[in-house]
């Protein structure tokens, strides 16, 4: 593919830089305020990993308990008014053929048949006839690639097993995650390869794109990681760093594909100079966005075995409802009324910056007051 604009079968407009809905800036210029646009869905507590860097690690289990029926979880998504987008997430959410039919295909089904976009996140190491029977109904695939080799995949896929994983295996898997990459984009499927700028990757993550550009990935996706739930002992780099990696990527990536850039700790009402000139150049870039983050924005995450309604897919806040007695807009609005999300509404429409979210501000920004800030142009 040489461009980043990928069209579907059903005449909504195309993913593209110019529209990205599960970006909140998307709802919040249409509407003028916040509203529930996304929800994500945990279908799956298994997975045939352990990442060092999953945040949400400490939920993975062997064997789970059954999921709500899905008759449930269709009426709740119905009640949303606004929804744009859903996303489907694990665990591996393809991890048990029973899960794929009974309920990955329906919930596929449902978002295109509604006209609203979704997304799976995988790590496509499986049988490919697994991700051959979804693409049909999918609009973006989402993948985690960290890696210059298998031997890093190795080394950072199976770093919290347990127990020794035979390099062989991880080989296997390496190599198969590489060609269901290469068959999925080779069909059609926009593919999103995630890397996160952390302590591993920051000094090769242009090495790392562009095995994302070989494996014909429509879209490079960055963020840097924050240390949170299950991944909180891992080391943490800094802002220099990321601004650093930041920049060679931008200085040596190809320009034919889409590079999203989220969760960035900079932000253009920074007094350090630094950030705001990376912002500036990041904005005129071609190819290139930054979206906003959608947790607590735009989005909320359901827990499909309890019901529980979070912020994001790790636990870092609470569940502040269930699908079992609440709406889901009217647990939307609960969240908003909460001091921890009005400690973060902000928005400045000069930028187009909807504000930190709160890993980056409990990170980097614990004693700055964000409602009292606004954009240095």
């Amino acid at each position: 593919m040489n461009t980043a604009e990928i069209s579907n079968p059903y005449g909504q407009p195309m993913l593209s830089p110019s529209y990205d809905p599960w970006d909140p800036i998307t709802s919040l210029k249409k509407h003028g305020r916040h509203l529930l646009t996304s929800v994500e869905l945990t279908v799956s507590n298994l997975c045939n990993m352990r990442c060092e860097h999953c945040a949400v690690g400490d939920t993975l289990v062997f064997a789970e308990p059954p999921k709500l029926p899905l008759e449930t979880i269709l009426k709740r998504l119905d009640e949303v008014e606004h929804l744009q987008t859903i996303s489907i997430t694990g665990g591996e959410p393809t991890f048990s053929g029973t899960t794929v039919k009974d309920y990955i295909i329906p919930l596929l089904k449902y978002a295109r048949g509604r006209g609203i976009r979704s997304q799976i996140n995988s790590n496509v190491t499986l049988d490919y006839s697994r991700y051959e029977a979804i693409a049909p109904y999918l609009d973006v695939m989402h993948i985690s690639f960290n890696y210059t080799s298998a031997d890093d995949f190795h080394g950072i896929g199976f770093a919290k097993s347990g127990h020794p994983v035979p390099r062989e295996a991880a080989v296997r898997m390496y190599d198969r995650m590489i060609e269901n990459t290469r068959l999925l984009s080779k069909g059609g499927l926009l593919v999103s390869a995630e890397s996160m700028i952390n302590y591993r990757t920051h000094e090769k993550i242009t090495d790392i794109h562009r095995l994302i550009v070989e494996m014909g990935c429509s879209r490079h996706e960055v963020h840097p990681m924050y240390p949170s739930a299950f991944a909180e002992d891992l080391p943490v780099i800094g802002k220099a760093e990321m601004r650093a990696a930041v920049r060679s990527l931008l200085d040596e990536r190809d320009p034919s594909v889409w590079m999203l850039f989220g969760t960035l700790p900079f932000f253009h009402c920074s007094e350090e100079e630094s950030d705001r000139k990376l912002l500036s150049r990041l904005a005129a870039e071609p190819n290139v966005t930054v979206r906003n983050d959608p947790d607590g924005r735009n989005r909320l995450n359901v827990n499909m075995f309890t019901g529980d309604v979070f912020v994001t897919d790790f636990s870092n806040v609470p569940a502040f409802g269930n699908i079992g007695g609440d709406r889901l807009d009217d647990l939307f609005q609960r969240w908003l009324g909460h001091p921890l999300a009005r400690s973060v509404d902000c928005h400045c429409p000069a930028v187009g910056c909807c504000g930190p979210n709160l890993l980056v501000k409990d990170m980097y920004y614990r004693d700055v007051d964000f409602l009292d800030r606004k954009a240095i142009l």
